[in-house]
């Protein structure tokens, strides 16, 4: 859980500013990162069925499927890269840095390490079974992990990878690389920083100009690396933006005032995601813009229209959150929360594994439509992955370390 508590002081300095973590607790934080991972299942299974390619496709796409996820892929990463910058200022609120460093070490390090040798070498297992590549057991494959060989997309290269543990990998490096970063924020001249940045924020609408952080990353770095790879070495554009919102997490979850501003200005945060969403489905169709017509203003502006909608959807989705999910009794402190919110990072971990084992047998053992599969398959994951939770990662202590839990 996330948890803070209320100073109560008669002089307003630059500490009694921030947020003690005993009390007072952020459920809204909480439901969106389980609301946001149990969405990774669907999005996952719809990458079956789409035209971009994916470890397991349908030879049947869908275009009403590509649509929500052009506009789900904008969001749902982001956010949480967000609420995990969040997370991370409760936690330093209650252990040194450090420790921190060290409990990163044990809840992210070495669930990725476990991941890339255990739960991700089925992944490349059946794809090349479903590629034609590879046609003995799972058994004779495994030796090729240890060749550690580059996976390549498309299965091509060598069987060795992080796959959609790349989250992982990122935030891991993200917690140790940001150490100096949070130590400068807890002193007076960071105090001041985020003085500024309130300032800022206290103005009707002004946390949309924080998109600008993310306007000037592309500027940089994006015609550099136009990519997300998720490669780290040549990912530097995709990698940069979500340190930034990591950052930005930490930054707007740090003061109480902060949290009703962003709330009380959540109209702002909606119209500005609603007109960035009519320019990411309109602008073709309606503005006349030539598909072919490749021109670095175009996609310059294309990408400027992504960030903002990444921006304010995150903000609106956390204003919208802290507004219903946080103040309402009726999602407030529910029994479930703390066993869900326990369960979604094992269930991150396994839950693109199930999805392609079971897409591969759903594809090439049974003629179903693209609903009728995309159901099967992400209702099937869904069942397994938590079958796996309840019997094998909850009860005993090994797997629990190895899937980072406490």
């Amino acid at each position: 859980m996330i948890a803070t508590k209320q100073v109560m002081t008669d002089s307003p300095t630059l500490e009694n500013k921030a947020v003690d973590t005993a009390a007072f607790r952020r459920y809204d934080l909480d439901w969106l990162r389980v609301i946001a991972i149990l969405t990774l299942l669907f999005y996952h299974t719809g990458m079956i069925y789409v035209s971009w390619g994916w470890h397991v496709q349908s030879k049947a796409t869908s275009p009403e499927f590509e649509l929500v996820m052009r506009w789900l892929h904008r969001w749902r990463m982001p956010l949480l890269f967000f609420i995990s910058g969040a997370g991370t200022y409760f936690a330093l609120r209650k252990r040194s840095f450090g420790s921190y460093a060290g409990e990163r070490v044990r809840r992210l390090f070495v669930p990725l390490v476990f991941g890339m040798f255990v739960i991700v070498p089925p992944q490349i297992y059946f794809e090349w079974l479903f590629r034609g590549r590879f046609a003995g057991s799972y058994g004779e494959f495994y030796p090729e992990v240890f060749q550690f060989q580059p996976y390549q997309d498309g299965g091509a290269g060598g069987a060795f990878s992080w796959h959609h543990l790349w989250f992982v990998a990122y935030l891991f490096l993200y917690s140790l690389v940001s150490i100096p970063v949070f130590r400068w924020l807890k002193s007076n001249s960071g105090q001041q920083f985020v003085d500024r940045i309130g300032r800022l924020i206290a103005r009707p609408g002004g946390a949309l100009w924080l998109v600008g952080l993310l306007l000037l990353n592309d500027v940089l770095l994006g015609g550099f690396f136009p990519n997300e790879t998720h490669a780290l070495v040549n990912d530097w554009a995709y990698f940069m933006k979500n340190l930034i919102l990591f950052w930005l997490g930490y930054i707007l979850i740090s003061r109480r005032d902060f949290w009703q501003a962003i709330t009380d200005q959540r109209h702002y945060f909606l119209i500005g995601t609603v007109l960035c969403t009519i320019i990411l489905y309109g602008a073709r169709p309606f503005f006349g813009l030539d598909p072919d017509d490749d021109t670095v203003l175009l996609r310059t502006l294309i990408s400027f229209n992504g960030l903002g909608l990444t921006w304010f959807s995150v903000l609106m989705t956390i204003a919208y959150g802290y507004r219903y999910l946080n103040v309402n009794p009726t999602w407030r402190g529910r029994p479930v929360l703390p066993k869900l919110n326990e369960a979604v990072y094992p269930f991150y971990i396994l839950h693109q594994t199930v999805i392609v084992m079971i897409g591969y047998y759903v594809l090439t053992q049974m003629n179903l439509g693209i609903y009728a599969g995309f159901l099967t398959i992400s209702l099937s994951s869904l069942v397994v992955c938590i079958a796996i939770y309840v019997l094998v990662v909850r009860p005993f202590k090994l797997t629990r370390v190895l899937f980072g839990l406490k």
